[in-house]
């Protein structure tokens, strides 16, 4: 009901409401969300979980990442202390997300706490992209009322499926644990540092899973955040120049004029600024 009324006062808080473009891209996003929550409904019960479970997750959790970590890990002969564990972690980036986008939610207890829950990426990436407040906080509510109820319908579809399907494996719906997983972390291994801490996690992962129990080498992989701040750096100006830029008589090339840092024109002939004729 909370959401259906918040919904509401979105389309008609509208000095020409949100714009069409952003409604198409809103709308695509849940798309590709329900269709996500049924692989994910599916392969939790097919796992052997019961139905209520991937429901009850979608329902308090609200999370993709930490529920198929979740359910991976159990589903894998894990404890469910490694498996939580690996979920709160997971989550951890909510924290700055909510210093980001707290304005976003609005005032009020109720407001906020159910503002809160539905803080995923995509939530939080829509907001960031509006630069005025109403629609950004417009945009912010119909993403996240918009995804929770697309995900949740498509975990319980997919739950329902599952248990009407003996095999899911013969649709392929096994790879959609690791696919989805890698389509969370590509976007970021554009960064070096990202990169590194993921070829480290890697590497601690492979390394301890033939001697520990499943989970626990999820965690291990963390270590790779050790060297996520280590490498070359770039120097602060770009391309070895100082912050400040080039200085000399290059600097007034650079702006039109010749010999003057400061950009003053000088109608000098070609040659030495500083020839001895010229001082006084």
């Amino acid at each position: 009901m909370f959401s259906m009324a918040t919904m509401r006062s979105i389309w008609r808080t509208r000095r020409g409401g949100l714009p069409r473009d952003l409604v198409r891209d809103i709308a695509l996003v849940c798309a590709a969300d329900t269709l996500v929550g049924v692989s994910f409904g599916a392969i939790a019960v097919s796992e052997g979980l019961p139905l209520w479970l991937p429901v009850l997750l979608s329902l308090v959790v609200f999370a993709g990442a930490a529920q198929f970590m979740f359910v991976g890990i159990i589903a894998s002969g894990g404890t469910a202390l490694a498996a939580v564990a690996a979920g709160l972690l997971v989550n951890a980036r909510h924290v700055p997300f909510g210093f980001t986008v707290g304005d976003a939610l609005g005032g009020g207890r109720l407001r906020r706490l159910v503002g809160s829950h539905l803080m995923i990426d995509e939530t939080v990436a829509f907001a960031l992209a509006q630069r005025d407040p109403v629609r950004r906080r417009a945009a912010y509510w119909a993403c996240g009322a918009g995804l929770f109820v697309c995900w949740n319908a498509g975990v319980a579809l997919g739950a329902l499926g599952g248990t009407a399907v003996s095999d899911t494996d013969a649709f392929g719906l096994d790879a959609a644990f690791p696919a989805v997983l890698l389509a969370l972390v590509l976007p970021s291994l554009r960064e070096a540092g990202t990169r590194r801490a993921a070829l480290v996690g890697l590497g601690v992962a492979l390394a301890a899973a033939p001697f520990l129990p499943a989970g626990v080498p999820v965690l291990l992989a963390l270590a790779g955040l050790a060297v996520a701040g280590t490498g070359p750096t770039a120097p602060a100006g770009g391309g070895g120049e100082p912050p400040g830029g080039t200085d000399g008589p290059e600097a007034g090339t650079r702006a039109g004029t010749r010999g003057d840092p400061h950009g003053a024109p000088c109608d000098d002939p070609p040659g030495d600024p500083y020839d001895e004729e010229r001082v006084p």
